[in-house]
């Protein structure tokens, strides 16, 4: 084959890739923004938080806009009232900041969240869930080989209620930051995954108890040890109501998408569920509230002896 040839080949490839680029002006049909109400209240002693924005076109790279002039209060079933206070530097955000000594909520008790914004409003109802306390937290070594390092892998320990039926979100945070990865988004059904697992009354299972390890990669892309010594780590477990538990998995589902050719077997995209009820004819809202207990518990990797012995 001679050098013009060739070149008359590589030509006429170029030519088909550009003349296969087509430019997609998708048009969406215009949607009338609805409330989003963002209530994930708990008892930490810290300024609890509810949200409210709007939605906007798709294509919009803007952040979406806060809702502001509403009322926001919550009612306990034993009728003490909580007043969500409209925030002046944040648009959108109403925030409830507890006394002195005090926290949002008591387990067990039914909490009734009311929006009133302009001429709407909408209404929401949860239980807070009770919560494990965390036993401890260890650190164990798996050994490496010529194409993994030795790994240094943490577990949190806690012993879910005998009764089934509770619901978890586990949060970790290394050396301050929140694992917040799609992948890393730590559910269970009383010690387990799902229900129906009968899994009650035990340590969570390993699966969940290790999923508080980040597995990251340097710039080669090669694997690195989720913990090495001087690093610190913090976790808690959050109640969740089984409506809270199961808009979770579905968030979880719509987020953490494999991509390339594991997308064409992977659950289609959706809505994913609220419990935001709209009070006013004609006005829609999304979004969730749940109140939360929380249990915590942290450690730093001091020293290798912090390793527990196979």
């Amino acid at each position: 084959m001679t050098l013009n040839t060739i070149q008359i080949i590589l030509g006429l490839i170029s030519f088909g890739f550009v003349a296969c680029e087509t430019v997609v002006d998708p048009r969406l049909e215009v949607a009338e923004p609805i409330m989003v109400v963002d209530a994930w209240v708990n008892n930490l002693p810290q300024p609890q938080v509810v949200r409210l924005t709007m939605t906007q076109p798709y294509f919009e790279n803007s952040l979406p806009p806060g809702v502001t002039g509403a009322t926001v209060t919550v009612v306990d079933s034993n009728g003490k009232e909580y007043f969500f206070e409209e925030s002046v530097s944040d648009p959108g955000a109403y925030v409830w900041t507890p006394p002195t000594g005090e926290v949002f909520g008591e387990t067990g008790l039914r909490y009734t969240l009311t929006i009133l914004a302009g001429s709407a409003s909408y209404q929401s109802s949860t239980v807070m869930g009770r919560v494990p306390p965390i036993d401890s937290i260890t650190f164990r070594k798996e050994d490496g080989n010529q194409f993994v390092p030795d790994l240094y892998l943490a577990e949190f320990w806690a012993v879910d209620p005998v009764e089934p039926g509770d619901t978890y979100w586990i949060k970790t945070w290394k050396n301050g930051r929140l694992l917040s990865k799609p992948a890393e988004l730590n559910l269970a059904y009383d010690a387990a995954f799902s229900r129906g697992g009968n899994f009650s009354g035990v340590n969570f299972i390993a699966p969940i108890r290790t999923a508080i390890n980040p597995f990251d990669q340097d710039k080669n892309g090669n694997l690195l040890s989720p913990y090495v010594v001087g690093d610190s780590l913090y976790v808690e477990i959050h109640s969740l109501s089984e409506a809270a538990f199961d808009f979770m998995v579905q968030v979880q589902i719509q987020t953490d998408r494999p991509g390339g050719f594991a997308e064409l077997f992977s659950t289609p995209l959706a809505n994913v569920s609220s419990n935001i009820e709209s009070l006013t004819p004609g006005k829609k809202a999304v979004g969730f509230f749940n109140v939360a207990a929380v249990s915590g518990l942290g450690r730093k990797f001091s020293s290798l002896d912090d390793v527990t012995k196979k």
